[in-house]
């Protein structure tokens, strides 16, 4: 179902405008927009000069690819037979490119707060069904089987709205993925650039996702095996935003990048093996919806 931001009606999702009201989004660049007047500045959470330089450097970075193959088994052990995704915060679409790759029957969704990273998107996953939108404010209730946000909860500061918001527009029983950074000590000037509002702890997510109606499938730490190399790398960042250069952790040399994807398989295995990590520079969580909080 759809849910009218302006007068909160609930109407099916096959019609183009409130039978109520008559809302309907505008659409930008071709693209229905829920929340238009976010669609350039996207409110301070991220920066859309970052889309371009991602979408050329995303398919071939160690952590990228790992991270898919993660949310990919995610999706094949806790909802193999799902008919409907959306993933908030879906970028240059990379994440959503690998999903259809491996369901290909599955309606994909994809909603970005930025106009710029749809383009991107719709470029790499023609197939999907993409729209701007605030992700404190879904327009849908019951509709998706499976929502995802990937590493997005982080930029914005009213996390607990995105997540009660989230869990409206999830069907019954629907499951929610979710990948985010923690550890507040690994905070550095690669967070600052990013717009990160937080590192999480454990526990204070998985207190949120409670709070909104969730129950907890599996959540683990990633990025274990390299978390010396990270807690090193950081460290000479503190305090270093004006020298920092993002591009650094993404343009690694060929030879280092194979090396560290080879750890991350390792990682990567002993996962889907049942091995949880306690520590980690990511946590990758799987809830499902519960039906009354």
């Amino acid at each position: 179902m759809k849910r009218c931001l302006t007068c909160n009606h609930e109407y099916p999702s096959a019609l183009k405008e409130c039978p109520e009201c008559g809302y309907a989004p505008i659409f930008v660049r071709d693209i229905p927009a829920y929340a238009p007047h976010f669609a350039y500045d996207g409110g301070g959470g991220f920066k859309a000069s970052h889309f371009a330089e991602l979408a050329s450097l995303e398919e071939e970075n160690f952590w990228f690819r790992s991270r898919n193959e993660l949310i990919l088994w995610a999706l094949e052990v806790f909802s193999p037979a799902s008919k409907t995704l959306l993933e908030i915060g879906c970028g240059t679409g990379y994440v959503l490119s690998g999903i259809h790759q491996r369901f290909p029957l599955t309606a994909l969704f994809g909603s970005e707060i930025f106009i710029e990273g749809l383009s991107y998107a719709a470029e790499r996953v023609p197939q999907a069904t993409f729209m701007q939108l605030d992700a404190r404010a879904l327009p849908y209730s019951d509709e998706f089987d499976v929502i995802g946000a990937f590493d997005v909860l982080e930029h914005i500061e009213d996390d607990v709205t995105v997540l009660t918001e989230m869990h409206r527009a999830l069907n019954s029983n629907g499951i929610l993925l979710l990948t985010i950074p923690q550890h507040d000590w690994l905070w550095s000037a690669s967070d600052e650039y990013a717009c990160h509002t937080r590192r999480y702890s454990a526990g204070d997510i998985h207190k949120k996702l409670g709070d909104a109606g969730f129950s907890l499938l599996r959540t683990t730490s990633f990025v274990s095996l390299l978390l010396p190399l990270m807690m090193a790398s950081r460290l000479k960042k503190k305090n270093a935003i004006s020298t920092f250069n993002p591009a650094d952790e993404l343009k690694l040399p060929r030879p280092l990048n194979a090396f560290l994807y080879k750890i991350m398989q390792l990682e990567v295995r002993l996962i889907k093996a049942g091995l949880n990590f306690s520590a980690g520079g990511s946590r990758l969580i799987i809830a499902r919806k519960r039906d009354s909080k």
